[in-house]
């Protein structure tokens, strides 16, 4: 007998498949029991007729708990009042496990309890949806780059200095040196498209940060893109492609999750390129617009971008930040020294920056002085500072947060939710 996903369903009408997964809900209504079943791919609907199925078979389907592992063979039919729209009449049923007391039940339970309980927690359809759609999400990111002929080349997670600054580093012992969890691929990335020309990482990445909001995760996932020869407007173009074309894919490929979801995708389908595009300066303008006290230079935190993507239906790109705020690579625009060629890409609805980005100094000269300028110690960044000495080329780059993006392109209110576990502020369970 063919074993057949939930998901596919519609394709075995009118024939006899095989089922294996694990009972969702189970009810009984005089000589019928209804088996609510799920494979990790969706959920659907057995019926077991005891006149049909036999004394044994019935009775097997009633004493199932919740989480109890099955296969299940039967016909499959068209049923609109079913879930996804097909059931199965259950002809045989092998009991593979019978589950215990399960802790999660069918109805409502507290952030703090099925926090403790993650591991369980994402077998429920909402979790299960969001594990999916994020699985797109980074299919079509890979898929993306791999058409633009874009080389995946691997950051190490283990390194000597820091990227973004000293003061969010995980540190640990390298054998007697000190090493750090790294906080992006970046630097790795520079001299991988000296070599490659384009390419990307996609990996963990770690900030000790104390923050304990609902965007921020201490362990998140970066897709880290790097390009010579490209200046800022290059980037800018190339990642608004890359998130139409992500998009695109999730409403393609999710319709049923995202409708478990309750996402309004009316939203996304009317985001349409080009993405717009402010100053930094343009930016604070709104704020005070808006009745914001904001002193230019200083950086926005997620009430400040909540109110400046407010004016936009699309991820608006802010541009050209002040050089004092933003990372010591960051290349000052020959125009303003006061401010880089750097833009950030705020989502829209209130899920803040999604991508940061911009050009890199290409000048040994003022790269060596703005890592003095930022106290960092020249020894560890000698490798990074050959790039400029050997073959230095105009380039730029940009990182995109995997969770963030899932969160918006899920309509989600926090970012927990976004990652099988988690690794918030005080937790690491499980």
């Amino acid at each position: 007998m063919e074993i057949a996903l939930i998901k596919n369903l519609s394709c075995h009408v009118g024939e006899q498949v095989t089922i294996q997964g694990w009972i969702y809900n189970q009810r009984s209504s005089g000589k019928i029991a209804f088996l609510i079943i799920r494979d990790g791919s969706g959920l659907m609907q057995g019926v077991v007729v005891k006149q049909e199925a036999g004394e044994v078979l019935f009775s097997d389907a009633k004493k199932l708990t919740q989480e109890s592992a099955v296969k299940v063979t039967g016909l499959v039919r068209e049923e609109p009042r079913s879930i996804g729209g097909y059931e199965m009449q259950i002809t045989a049923l092998e009991i593979i496990s019978i589950a215990e007391d399960y802790p999660i039940t069918h109805k409502e339970h507290g952030v703090d309890f099925l926090a403790e309980h993650r591991h369980l927690w994402i077998r429920t359809p909402r979790q299960a949806a969001v594990l999916r759609i994020r699985s797109e999400i980074e299919h079509a990111l890979r898929s993306f780059f791999y058409e633009r002929d874009f080389v995946l080349a691997d950051a190490p997670i283990i390194t000597p200095a820091a990227c973004e600054g000293t003061t969010n580093l995980f540190e640990l012992d390298y054998h007697g040196e000190k090493g750090y969890l790294s906080q992006s691929g970046q630097l790795y990335n520079e001299a991988n498209a000296m070599a490659l020309g384009r390419i990307y990482c996609f990996g963990p990445t770690f900030r000790a940060e104390k923050s304990k909001t609902r965007r921020h995760l201490l362990e998140f996932w970066m897709i880290e893109a790097e390009m010579a020869y490209f200046a800022l407007n290059d980037t800018m173009k190339l990642q608004e492609e890359m998130i139409s074309y992500v998009i695109e894919r999730v409403l393609e490929k999710c319709t049923n999750d995202l409708k478990a979801l309750e996402r309004d995708v009316e939203k996304l389908r009317a985001i349409k390129l080009p993405f717009p595009r402010i100053s930094y300066t343009e930016a604070v303008e709104i704020l005070k617009q808006a009745g914001e006290e904001f002193t230019w230079g200083d950086d926005f935190g997620a009430p400040h971008e909540t109110i400046i993507s407010s004016h936009f239906n699309a991820p608006v790109f802010v541009h050209r930040y002040p050089t004092a705020i933003k990372a010591f690579y960051m290349k000052p625009d020959p125009d303003n020294p006061e401010v880089v060629l750097g833009a950030d890409l705020l989502a829209p609805e209130g899920y803040g920056e999604i991508i940061g980005g911009g050009q890199r100094i290409d000048d040994l000269a003022l790269l060596e002085q703005r890592i003095a300028e930022h106290k960092l110690p020249q020894e560890a960044f000698e490798w990074y500072l050959d790039l400029r000495r050997f073959g230095t080329v105009p380039h730029s780059g940009f990182g995109l947060g995997l969770e963030r993006t899932v969160a918006w392109l899920c309509g989600l209110e926090h970012i927990r939710e976004t990652i099988p576990f988690p690794r918030m502020l005080h937790k690491m369970y499980p």
